[in-house]
């Protein structure tokens, strides 16, 4: 059986609106979990997981927003810092972008694949960083992202699809396999949020963990009638958690967090009136052996 080791990499992080961040719940429930600042924005990171295979490979699951925003766009999207922390973060583990062999996005909207893209400099197009890494997406979150809908055409990045192709080292997944990644891991599909998200399921001894991406983008959106403003069919995504989140629960699984401040990992959890919540956590798993 193949040896895993995860690490929690951070990503650029940002503040968002906490209204949008939590749809139709009411400020006076949300700030207890999140303390908005003074613009009523909330604290969210841009979270990616790190995976060394025992036979030297190195997986990336998402690469966060980045830092290819020019800096109006990224004062407008409540982007912290203005160099690349991905890379950083990286670096941090001893492990560059050139070492990366497959980077696997559970969708393509600008805070879950701008990583991909090097720092913005004035005058300079874009550029495609992990020069030889495979990279995976499911085939209805590229259908999204090369026909976007006007609702969310403003989350994709233009110049990303035609990069992707360009690099000979895409490949579209319709099913639960990637051949990239290999049987071993299962990719979960989710169309609450966006058409076709995936979560990828990374198996391990002490229960599966999966890549929950904006499906549940952190703690209190695993109590499910918590929703994002921002997900295309809340009702939808809620039926979609249900279900995830009993099979992990039957199955001693986790969920990694994308986008919560303060937890990385959780194990999936029920209270005796049927809830689910955030079980055990790990603030920010290092070197962690699954």
């Amino acid at each position: 059986m193949t040896e895993r080791t995860i690490w929690a990499i951070d990503g650029n992080s940002q503040r968002l609106d906490g209204g949008s961040m939590f749809g139709n719940a009411p400020r006076v429930l949300w700030e207890r979990w999140i303390t908005p600042d003074e613009r009523n924005r909330i604290p969210l990171a841009c979270r990616a997981m790190l995976i060394r295979e025992d036979d030297a490979r190195w997986i990336l699951l998402e690469t966060g927003i980045g830092a290819f925003f020019e800096p109006s766009l990224r004062d407008r999207y409540g982007v912290q810092e203005s160099q690349h922390v991905l890379l950083e973060s990286l670096a941090a583990v001893g492990v560059s972008h050139e070492d990366v062999d497959v980077v696997v996005l559970s969708h393509l909207h600008f805070d879950h694949a701008g990583g991909l893209l090097d720092v913005y400099r004035a005058g300079e197009p874009a550029r495609l960083l992990f020069p030889k890494a495979r990279f995976v997406v499911g085939a209805e979150a590229w259908e999204r992202a090369t026909h976007p809908h006007p609702r969310d055409r403003a989350s994709f990045i233009d110049e990303l699809p035609g990069l992707l192709e360009a690099s000979g080292r895409l490949e579209v997944v319709a099913g639960e396999r990637s051949e990239a990644l290999g049987p071993d891991y299962r990719l979960h599909r989710s169309s609450g949020h966006t058409p076709g998200l995936v979560l990828t399921e990374v198996p391990s001894a002490d229960g599966p963990i999966v890549f929950a991406a904006d499906l549940i983008p952190g703690r209190p959106w695993v109590h499910l009638p918590i929703t994002m403003g921002y997900d295309r069919y809340p009702e939808m995504l809620i039926d979609e958690k249900r279900e995830l989140l009993t099979d992990l629960l039957a199955r001693n699984g986790r969920l990694f967090f994308t986008h919560d401040s303060g937890c990385a990992m959780a194990r999936v959890a029920r209270d005796d009136r049927g809830r689910f919540h955030a079980g055990e956590e790990w603030a920010r798993p290092e070197a962690l052996a699954v």
